[in-house]
């Protein structure tokens, strides 16, 4: 009989509850009961919803290079979890991506984050994941948002998109390559070691 966990995740997987989306309904995140990196992203690009597998694009390298991490394990490892704030692709306008679908958070993400009990490390990339799982950094700006939470004990972590249109950004920014990644990387290191629990 499948676990609660295990139930929850097969009926986002067939989730159809945003209708008249661009490309259709499908369901994009990685997640076990054993997720103990949370990525908390915004939601599915047009790219990675054509490839059927969240962050298989430029940002998805760019994140994967931050974390210090391979394709194997970053696709393949169970400690490891993607969350978007939408679980499709929303649709694009001529400015970009449209923002995640609200109906989605709120039929899963409550749900969902109860089953996660043992994160110890969340990244959460973008304005909307920052209002639902930081809501006292919500009116901030990213880059004050990334700057606060890095004060913070390192549990949790704010990163700007990785997306290749935020290079202005990084290059303004080289105080978050510089000094923040490195404690990314140190703690995703620790949580994956073989002896750490």
């Amino acid at each position: 009989m499948p676990t609660k966990a295990q139930a929850l995740f097969r009926k986002m997987h067939n989730c159809t509850l945003c209708t008249g989306l661009e490309l259709g309904p499908k369901p994009l995140f990685k997640l076990s009961p054993d997720v103990k990196i949370l990525i908390a992203g915004q939601a599915p690009g047009r790219i990675t919803h054509k490839k059927g597998r969240p962050f298989d694009d430029p940002s998805g390298d760019r994140l994967r290079q931050w974390l210090g991490l391979d394709r194997q394990t970053f696709y393949h490892d169970d400690r490891i979890g993607i969350f978007p704030m939408a679980l499709c692709f929303p649709g694009s306008t001529p400015a970009g991506d449209k923002p995640p679908r609200t109906e989605c958070a709120e039929a899963w993400r409550t749900d969902v984050m109860e089953t996660l009990t043992q994160v110890q490390l969340t990244l959460v990339l973008g304005r909307y994941a920052i209002a639902w799982h930081l809501p006292a950094l919500k009116k901030l700006s990213v880059t004050d948002a990334v700057k606060q939470a890095a004060q913070a004990p390192d549990g949790t972590f704010v990163l700007p998109h990785p997306s290749p249109r935020n290079n202005r950004w990084l290059a303004k920014n080289d105080w978050f390559e510089q000094a923040v990644i490195p404690r990314i990387q140190a703690k995703v290191t620790q949580i994956l070691a073989p002896d750490h629990t």
